[in-house]
């Protein structure tokens, strides 16, 4: 049996199941969300594998730059990312790691962006399927009238994660601005 290492792992904004295959993050997500049984059940079918609690360099890693990220000194993840989904989830989640440090995107624009407007619900579906939560930046939709909409992780959690990323991106720019 193939085995999926895994880690529960907490940080400042909850709880988080990061789990590594073949050296690579296929699992950083919200522990208590509510589609955890089923997108364990993806992620284990999907790679014919089993979770087991151990550690691995990809996970250290990851603990490491999400620990960067928290601490305001790290606003992309280099982290080798495995993909467990159907292709056009993996469309969307590509596209969100496009999404900027500091900026949010809407259903509607994520949809135009690929070039796949009449998809917006589809996108919306796979953005929450999303399971490597931060890294791959779903906390940066919002919808199209401004509001918070739909997290994994909570509303909560989201709001926090945004007021992170743009007080550091503003931070940044006074400090060029003073330079």
């Amino acid at each position: 049996m193939n085995r999926i290492s895994i880690q529960y792992v907490k940080i400042p904004f909850g709880e988080l199941i990061i789990g590594s295959f073949n050296n690579q993050l296929c699992i950083c997500d919200w522990r208590y969300r509510k589609m955890r049984t089923e997108i364990d059940k993806r992620i284990q079918n999907g790679l014919n594998a089993s979770y087991f609690e151990e550690n691995s360099e990809t996970i250290q890693l990851t603990i490491q730059q999400l620990n960067e990220y928290t601490n305001g000194e790290r606003e992309i993840f280099n982290v080798p990312l495995n993909f467990i989904g159907t292709d056009f989830q993996k469309e969307v989640w590509n596209e969100l790691l496009k999404i900027p440090f500091g900026e949010t995107e809407t259903y509607l624009g994520l949809s135009k962006k690929m070039n796949k407007e009449k998809a917006i619900r589809a996108v919306a579906s796979a953005n929450g399927a999303n399971a490597i939560s931060i890294i791959v930046p779903c906390h940066r939709i919002i919808g199209s009238n401004g509001k918070l909409v739909g997290y994994a992780g909570g509303l909560n959690v989201k709001n926090k994660l945004l007021q992170l990323e743009s007080k550091n991106k503003q931070n940044k720019q006074l400090n060029l601005f003073n330079d």
